[in-house]
């Protein structure tokens, strides 16, 4: 059975997007544990990061920097926390959340029904930080 974000993906699922190319796509997270967690997930569908051949894995990185830089600029967090931790969907997905203290990573307190208005404000905001960097990856 495909997973959340394989149907994600595929269109089956809603998602605002901030990033798309040949081999990964970004989008905000559904639960976000801060104004701008974005989801960086590869198209291929692998359960764990481990198992990521080193190129996909590089790619994901160069993609997941892109974002953060924008998070960051946009956002002005103190730092842009990364976390691979992959026990909730079986597949890969690096976890980009905008952190003013480590407590901000506390995946208990994420946030279970947030505005759909304040969510598309991240997506339109993280979008237009990409394309002040000069990003081509970005969904229009």
């Amino acid at each position: 059975m495909p997973s959340v974000f394989t149907r994600i993906i595929a269109g089956e699922l809603p998602a605002r997007f901030v990033w798309k190319d040949e081999l990964c796509v970004a989008f905000l997270s559904a639960n976000p544990l801060a104004p701008g967690h974005v989801l960086v997930v590869p198209r291929d569908e692998i359960d764990d990061w481990i198992d990521l051949p080193a190129p996909l894995l590089a790619h994901l990185m160069a993609a997941s920097q892109a974002i953060g830089r924008a998070l960051k600029q946009e956002f002005r967090p103190r730092k842009v926390g990364v976390a691979l931790v992959g026990l909730e969907v079986p597949h890969v997905h690096v976890h980009l959340v905008p952190l003013q203290a480590i407590a901000d990573l506390d995946f208990s307190r994420a946030e279970k029904d947030p505005a759909p208005a304040a969510l598309d404000e991240a997506c339109r905001r993280t979008r237009a930080a990409l394309l002040r960097q000069g990003a081509t990856a970005v969904p229009a």
